[in-house]
């Protein structure tokens, strides 16, 4: 459907929903330990005043050699809101932008006799495809998607988890029938 197929490519919408899948994608598990936290006494080291050194109140500020960090990482989600809008006017952008480059190959099915790589790589140069690419099609493909596993440039998923980054970043799509219409369906193409 042209709703779908023929969008206007949206270059900072792009962007942003890929940024976003990105940032949502960091752990955030990063963490120093702040004065508070790190392990050590906290008694005063020598008398305030007397002795012609600094006044110093403990051991483990950051000044310190085994003190805390002061303003360091903490754990913290990076995810970015994005409304389901949004991310669906990106993926019709991104697939559109794919056919216009004419790298978006619909095949009737994404089926091998044989889970050899050699087999599938043979297959798949006769399709006129090198590079990276996309594979779209639904489970229950076990043949292809063993076959396609030692190959780092390829990616299978399934039509419900077709985003914006795997489309921009993958130089071809190739989607099998009944996985474009679950896509269409997703996007609400009719």
């Amino acid at each position: 459907p042209a709703e779908i197929f023929d969008v206007q490519t949206n270059v900072p919408l792009l962007h942003q929903v890929v940024v976003a899948q990105l940032a949502a994608a960091r752990q955030g598990t990063h963490k120093t330990k702040t004065r508070a936290e790190v392990s050590g006494a906290g008694r005063k080291p020598f008398k305030q005043k007397g002795t012609g050194r600094a006044r110093q109140g403990g051991g483990r500020p950051p000044i310190h050699r085994h003190g805390g960090t002061s303003h360091g990482p903490t754990p913290r989600s990076y995810a970015q809101k994005l409304s389901v809008g949004e991310k669906k006017n990106a993926l019709k952008a991104a697939l559109s932008r794919r056919v216009q480059e004419e790298r978006l190959l619909v095949v009737e099915a994404l089926d091998v006799e044989s889970h050899r790589t050699k087999d599938l790589k043979a297959a798949v140069e006769g399709l006129g495809i090198s590079g990276k690419a996309l594979f779209v099609a639904t489970s229950g493909n076990d043949n292809f998607e063993r076959a396609s596993r030692n190959v780092g440039e390829w990616k299978l998923v399934d039509p419900l988890a077709v985003n914006v980054y795997d489309v921009m970043s993958h130089g071809t799509v190739v989607v099998s029938k009944d996985a474009l219409s679950r896509v269409v369906e997703t996007l609400g193409g009719k």
